[in-house]
């Protein structure tokens, strides 16, 4: 599809999605939500997409919500009226996007440069991978403005990603983090030079490549239900399950013959 806010270039089995809005730091507004709702929806059943590359054009990831554009912002005279069902309704609508986002069964990954902040935030911490460039700049910007720091999953996702006193500390202050510090508490995988981010996102498409198409989609979808398991049994029933799937398939006769001969394996997907 033809996007408005967004610029899709595909690569084979690989999405590279820009947020494409450089002007506006690439904030989200009701058309790019709309878009991006649109796009991580159709993922679902999109079997020709098995990697996601997430970025922002020009100086910055996403700067979060623009609150000059946004129909829903709730910070000027009259934001409201429309009542809690039509608040509700506005909240809901980007909040989605990052439940698309963990649903789909494409790997994302998010290459993170200048400001990422407020839903920009959000959008990283949801993804699967995160690579920062050195200028990145991230925090969960909605407690500055008048708003709770729990928002668009950001209370769900950063506490599992970095530990709770270290996302309580920038939930509660609203305070900056950068690439050097994201990287020593794992909230990202590396920090490059920021025109270097889509060459290190290389290796990782590579290796994911290398694996069987549902191999890597149910490893997305096991660890999403791993990470809330009630318990250690119920993160193995899961995983056998997987394990016998996959088992059924000729991809898995194909890696293990591959492994035996000492070569590259050719899925299928079959």
């Amino acid at each position: 599809m033809a996007y408005e806010t967004l610029s899709i270039r595909k690569d084979g089995p690989v999405d590279w999605l820009t947020l494409n809005r450089p002007e506006a730091l690439n904030s989200i507004n009701p058309k790019m939500t709309e878009e991006l709702q649109d796009y991580f929806g159709r993922l679902y059943t999109d079997h020709s997409v098995r990697i996601v590359v997430m970025k922002g054009a020009g100086r910055a990831y996403c700067a979060g919500l623009d609150l000059k554009a946004s129909a829903i912002s709730r910070t000027e005279p009259g934001a409201n009226s429309g009542g809690v069902v039509a608040g509700l309704r506005g909240q809901r609508a980007i909040s989605e996007i990052v439940m698309r986002m963990r649903r789909c069964p494409q790997a994302i990954i998010s290459l993170v440069h200048g400001p990422a902040c407020g839903g920009g935030f959000a959008f990283a911490l949801a993804s699967d991978i995160r690579i920062a460039g050195e200028s990145a700049r991230m925090n969960a910007a909605f407690i500055r403005i008048g708003l709770s720091a729990c928002d668009i999953g950001v209370s769900y996702f950063l506490p599992r990603l970095v530990g709770v006193s270290v996302a309580s500390e920038l939930m509660m202050t609203g305070r900056f983090i950068n690439a050097a510090r994201a990287e020593r508490v794992g909230l990202v995988s590396e920090v490059v030079p920021d025109d270097e981010l889509e060459e290190a996102a290389r290796p990782y498409i590579e290796e994911m490549l290398a694996t069987s198409p549902i191999g890597l989609r149910l490893t997305k979808e096991c660890l999403n239900m791993s990470v809330d398991a009630g318990s250690l049994e119920a993160a193995i029933a899961m995983e056998d399950r997987n394990q016998i799937l996959c088992a059924q398939t000729n991809d898995m006769k194909e890696g293990i013959a591959a492994f035996l001969q000492k070569r590259k394996p050719e899925f299928t997907n079959s």
